[in-house]
């Protein structure tokens, strides 16, 4: 995988660099310091990958984007990112204008810990988009990108569709509850922003129940995640506060680097808790975390919902769910950025329906007003 660094900072681009090329299979191409530099860089060294500092001088990460889209040159890009609100509304954009993915600036007492810092951030994401670009070549007739980080097994970028799926989800179905579902409950990580921009403003105003979000992401960030949600949907948008009410027609997403669970409240009412619980699957906030906690208050109450994302955050709280007749939706492959929760939703056999990502508000609706399944 060829990456250039594009970063105004010379120190970050050198412990960047060197991070980078210290994981297998990866070989760092070249250092820009602006975002003019860097526009020039990517047409003369064609990289896999662009990691892409946000605010540089001479063009900022917004306007590289722009200019390298309208070219038709955009590589994958890995947007880097200042842990402030400004660095989470630019960040959002930048999502929305075709980043892969994103990671914060280590805020860390030494070199050696930013080292470190950036590995754990970018080791799995190299991972995950090298078995992207690998299935790409393979449709292309290319030879695959090699795996940073770790090995992918070979049988999973051949991996067919699991067999007898049609026959699993049948069986599912039969031990879904005939009750309608009073929440929704949805987890997501890579590729999450746009997924959820693209699915919730699909969802009625009127949809009738609270829906809860986890989303993989680091403190301030998901206020401004909510903020531009909010302004797309009929629903209601905010990030989840300790103490706040599950009402009906209100998303509510977890907020960054906390734990989100539901409790019973008052009068049959519905308690959102926001805690500093330690992190479940390396996550926090975890999907597990949440499902949990509505399985176990709240069994035979909730439909979940699955969507893209690396690792497999959430499937044991789909097992929980799925113990009391939840019914649940997983997010087919083709329209996931990166297809591993949902897979690990799908294999386990605790999903319902596998569905592209543009039928799943459909779906949901009908569930929630008992159109069927």
């Amino acid at each position: 995988m060829r990456v250039l660094v594009a970063d105004d900072a010379v120190l970050f681009r050198r412990v960047m660099a060197e991070v980078l090329s210290s994981l297998p299979g990866v070989e760092v191409v070249g250092q820009a310091p602006n975002g003019k530099i860097a526009i020039q860089k990517v047409r003369e060294l064609r990289p896999d990958l662009l990691t892409l500092d946000m605010e540089m001088p001479e063009m900022d990460g917004l306007a590289v984007l722009d200019a390298l889209k309208a070219a038709g040159e955009l590589p994958t890009v890995i947007v880097v990112s200042a842990l402030t609100r400004h660095g989470g509304r630019l960040t959002m954009q930048a999502l929305q204008k075709g980043a892969f993915d994103f990671i914060t600036k280590p805020d860390t007492a030494s070199a050696e810990q930013s080292r470190e810092a950036l590995r754990i951030e970018l080791a799995p994401r190299l991972k995950a988009l090298a078995l992207r670009l690998g299935v790409r070549g393979i449709l292309r007739g290319a030879s695959p990108v090699a795996s940073p980080a770790a090995a992918v097994p070979r049988e999973t970028v051949t991996r067919e569709t699991a067999p007898a799926l049609g026959s699993v989800e049948h069986r599912m179905n039969r031990l879904v509850s005939a009750a309608k579902p009073e929440l929704v409950l949805i987890g997501v990580s890579t590729g999450g922003p746009n997924a959820l921009a693209a699915m919730l403003p699909s969802l009625p105003g009127n949809l009738g129940v609270p829906v809860l979000i986890v989303q993989h992401m680091p403190p301030v960030f998901t206020q401004s995640l909510a903020e531009n949600l909010d302004a797309k949907c009929t629903l209601r948008v905010c990030e989840a506060a300790d103490g706040m009410m599950a009402e009906a027609n209100t998303v509510y997403i977890a907020p960054g680097g906390r734990q989100m669970r539901l409790a019973p409240g008052t009068e049959g009412r519905r308690t959102i808790q926001i805690t500093d619980d330690p992190p479940e699957n390396n996550c926090r906030p975890a999907v597990d975390y949440l499902f949990r906690s509505v399985a176990n208050h709240f069994p035979g109450r909730a439909m979940g919902v699955i969507l893209t994302g690396m690792g497999s955050d959430g499937t044991l709280g789909l097992r929980l769910l799925k113990r009391h007749g939840c019914f649940v939706i997983a997010q087919d492959e083709a329209s996931c950025v990166v297809y591993g929760m949902p897979k690990a939703a799908v294999d386990a056999g605790v999903a319902d329906a596998v569905l592209p990502l543009e039928s799943i508000a459909s779906r949901i609706a009908s569930v929630v007003k008992g159109l069927g399944i």
